[in-house]
Parts: structure tokens; C-alpha cells; sequence
């Protein structure tokens, strides 16, 4: 098996179009730890991380799958690192080189600032509100927690803050420590909102400028400790605070939440132009509402329609993390201050699919 996989890297190594380059190829062949064949038939590919950036992980695994598809087989690659991370990296998030004062698209001034003991930075964003984007952040964080990370969740929607609500802080209130907050804890993870900070009935009425300056103060006046990640909870769109967060924050990667409908789609395209032109590395899509449910009969029923994002991930050259179906058990769950991904059921594979992913990519 092991020299199947070796045969399938020089293949990748031969083909231009595939996206590996000589160099990477062989350096790769190195790299493999191990391949281990699973009782369904399928492989799991293990891959040494240690230098590899995200770009590079995602060319390795997409031609892999690729190459041995051919030959029917399925496969699935874990990145693992071998060295520990530098201890200046383990303390705060890493600037990339080009973090010094620049100039970007969209007239941003780029002067990146990391968040002192915070590793990862990963920002989830749907280009379009109603597609369950807070759903998925609060869950992945959960399911991130529950796998042994530490994790915080900051909550970026000034204007209609949801996530004291679905971690069941609502009403709660974040203490001052020598003029920083103390984030509240839910489930594992460490979480700050705006939502903690106003009246829920009292609208707030800001201009850009405000908006800017009261997300970095959630990133930067805050207690957030050592965090493995942050998960950042984006607004609806591509405007103030996703500008700001791009000029202030070093962003490691980046989510897409979309529907199966195009009006979501439509959206969520927008949403990955903007990350891929300011250079933030996209991991792919997740599908939310993929199919509804019933929850006295079981039926599954595609009301959104079916095979939307799978059609966006092929046209942009990404991938489809998971799909996450429309429940009520998750509605609920949200609704109730209790996340579907604290438990271990089928409702939150999905969230502990997609947070074995983060792990396995975003070091």
C-alpha cells in the first residue's frame, strides 16, 4: 500500500496540472508516516506537517485523492507534526513576513498585530446572513474543545450578537481585570460578545469607524489566556469588520458557510473572493440546511435543493467539508444554550467531522 501511495506522489510529481511541484513531490515521499487500510475498504494516509503551510497541505491531500481515485480508492490524509512548535510561536499566533505595514486590495493598510497567547486564528464567514453561520462557529468550537484544545470563540456580530444565546451566557456579564474582560466559559470555550455588553432589545447604531474600533477591542482588551485556536464568528457580508479583521489580525485560515441554494451561493462566492484576494487561506465549505429532517419520521427532504456547494467547490477549486442537516434537535440546541456538539450522535459528526479537519490542517 505504502508504495501505492509513493507511485501516486511521482504521478502528482509528473503532472504539471496537478499543482505539486518536483520539489514538493519528493520532498513528500519523505514525509509519509504510515498507511493504514480501514475495514471499509478505504486508506488512511498519515503525513509528517512539520513546514508545510496550509496551501501546501491542501495541494498534498486534493492530489492524493485524486491519483488513487483513479483506482478506486478511497483515501484519507492526516497531517501530523512531529517537532513541537517553537516556544514564540506556542505563546502568540505567528505573523506571516509579509505582516509589516503594506499596502493590500481594497485600500487596506496592513499592520498585523498578533493576539498575545493565541496559536491559530480561524475565521468562519458566509457572505450572507440566515445560513446558520453562528450554528456552525459555536459548534466547532464545542466540538474543537472536546477534543482536547483550547479554544476561544469571540463573537464579531455588533449588530445582532447570537452566541450568548447559543452557549446559554445570556444575561451574563464578562469582569473587568486591571482594564481588560474576562471572557465567560461555555462548554470549554472561552467566548467574549458584544451581546454581553448591551440590553438584547437596545439596537446599536454605528457607523464603520465604531464598528472597527469595538472588534479590536474584543481582540485585543480581552483575558484570553493560551489558545490553541480562536474561532472568529464573522457578521453577515464583507464589510467593516471583515476589513478591519483582515488589516489588524494575523488570520490563519478561514471557513465558508453556505446553503445548498444559489441566492446563499451567490453570497458565499463574494465571501471567498475576498479572503482569497487578501491572501487568507480558505479550508473549504461547509454546507449547512443540506437536507431537512423530520424529526417524527426520519424522512429527508432537500428543500434547499441539492449539490450547491459541491458545484461552488469544483468551479473555485475548494472543497466541501461536511454537510450539516436541518433538524430541530439543532435549532434547539442553539435555542437552549446547548450545542448539538457536546454530545456524540449523529447530529454532531458533522461539527467533530469538521473540527478533526481544522486540527488535522490548520497547525
Amino acid at each position: 500500500m505504502q508504495a501505492m501511495v509513493k507511485a501516486a506522489l511521482i504521478t502528482l510529481r509528473e503532472q504539471k496540472e496537478a499543482g505539486l511541484s518536483s520539489e514538493a513531490a519528493e520532498a513528500t515521499l519523505a514525509r509519509i508516516l504510515g498507511v493504514e487500510a480501514r475495514g471499509d475498504g478505504s486508506w488512511h494516509i498519515q503525513i509528517a506537517s512539520d513546514g508545510l503551510n496550509l496551501t501546501a497541505k491542501a495541494m498534498i491531500e486534493r492530489g492524493l485523492k485524486a491519483i488513487l481515485g483513479q483506482d478506486g480508492v478511497q483515501a484519507s490524509v492526516h497531517f501530523k507534526r512531529l517537532q513541537p512548535l517553537p516556544p514564540s510561536q506556542q505563546a502568540q499566533a505567528p505573523l506571516p513576513a509579509a505582516s509589516a505595514q503594506r499596502s493590500a486590495p481594497f485600500g487596506l493598510s496592513i499592520d498585523r498585530r498578533a493576539i498575545p497567547g493565541v496559536t491559530t486564528i480561524l475565521a468562519v464567514a458566509s457572505g450572507k446572513g440566515g445560513v446558520g453561520k453562528s450554528t456552525v462557529s459555536v459548534n466547532l468550537a464545542v466540538a474543537l474543545a472536546a477534543a482536547g484544545a483550547k479554544v476561544g470563540l469571540l463573537d464579531a456580530d455588533i449588530y445582532g450578537p447570537s452566541v450568548p444565546l447559543m452557549l446559554g451566557l445570556s444575561g451574563q456579564q464578562p469582569i473587568v481585570v486591571e482594564d481588560k474582560l474576562r471572557p465567560l466559559t461555555a462548554h470549554g470555550v472561552k467566548t467574549i460578545s458584544f451581546g454581553f455588553l448591551t440590553n438584547t432589545e437596545q439596537p446599536v447604531i454605528w457607523r464603520g469607524p465604531l464598528l472597527g474600533k469595538a472588534f479590536k477591542q474584543l481582540c485585543y482588551d480581552v483575558l484570553w489566556g493560551e489558545l490553541d485556536y480562536l474561532v472568529i464568528d464573522l457578521p453577515p457580508g464583507t464589510g467593516d469588520i471583515q476589513l478591519t479583521m483582515i488589516e489588524t489580525l494575523p488570520v490563519h485560515a478561514a471557513l465558508i458557510v453556505t446553503t445548498p441554494q444559489d441566492i446563499a451561493l451567490l453570497d458565499a462566492h463574494k465571501a471567498l473572493t475576498m479572503f482569497e484576494r487578501l491572501e487568507v487561506p480558505v479550508l473549504g465549505l461547509v454546507e449547512n440546511m443540506s437536507q431537512f429532517i423530520c424529526p417524527c419520521c426520519g424522512h429527508a427532504e432537500a428543500i434547499f435543493g441539492t449539490g450547491g456547494a459541491g458545484r461552488m467547490a469544483e468551479q473555485r477549486h475548494t472543497q466541501v467539508l461536511v454537510q450539516v442537516p436541518l433538524t430541530a434537535a439543532v435549532r434547539h440546541g442553539g435555542d437552549a444554550g446547548l450545542p448539538v456538539a457536546c454530545g456524540d450522535g449523529v447530529l454532531a459528526s458533522p461539527f467533530h467531522q469538521l473540527a478533526a479537519h481544522v486540527k488535522a490542517h490548520v497547525q
